[in-house]
């Protein structure tokens, strides 16, 4: 069984869905890592029995840090949740496409430097687009730039940002458990820029 770290910030609502579609039937969940203490997420792990640790995010050797105990945990494949820090170029190198992201836009639109959380919608509703949604992509060393893995639509219909937050999540917590079941399976192939799924 694969081993998955998940990396998280906040509440830990996309590692709730890992740990009730894909935690000890597809994979294992060995780890839960949160750069912030008041992470909800690190309640979520506790509560599975899944070992959970805190680093401050201002410690100078966080990176080195996290990247020793994935290494002493063995694991196969890092999720980022709701994880609002940059992964170093040394970690990208040493897990390449071994990193998934969640990100609530459909990339390349509303992506990149400065766009997360809430800011995200505001923008996608400000330009007035049709479809908006999430996708899951392997990490590379750009913001967002990395192969897509999964993506899936929501309309956007009267919605402002509060409410298409809410629809984008819940599509999130579906591709993100998926993406993971793949990867878990084996069924991910990374050609170049294309993902395929057996």
């Amino acid at each position: 069984m694969k081993r998955i770290a998940v990396l998280v910030s906040g509440g830990g609502s996309n590692l709730q869905s890992l740990i009730d579609k894909v935690h000890n039937t597809y994979g294992e969940i060995a780890l839960v890592i949160s750069n912030k203490k008041s992470a909800f997420g690190l309640v979520r792990a506790q509560k599975a029995g899944i070992e959970s640790v805190y680093i401050s995010g201002k410690d100078p050797d966080y990176d080195k840090m996290v990247m020793d105990l994935l290494e002493a945990k063995s694991i196969d494949l890092v999720v980022l949740a709701g994880y609002l820090k940059i992964v170093p170029q040394e970690m990208v190198k040493k897990f390449r496409n071994r990193i998934m992201n969640v990100h609530p836009s459909l990339i390349p639109s509303f992506c990149g430097d400065g766009c997360y959380g809430l800011k995200v919608h505001e923008k996608a509703i400000e330009y007035g687009v049709k479809v908006s949604g999430a996708t899951v992509h392997f990490v590379d060393e750009g913001t967002d730039t990395g192969p897509v893995v999964m993506q899936k639509c929501v309309s956007v219909d009267g919605d402002d940002p509060k409410s298409l937050q809410m629809k984008v999540l819940e599509v999130e917590h579906e591709i993100l458990p998926a993406a993971v079941k793949e990867y878990c399976l084996g069924n991910i192939r990374v050609e170049g820029r294309k993902v395929r799924i057996k």
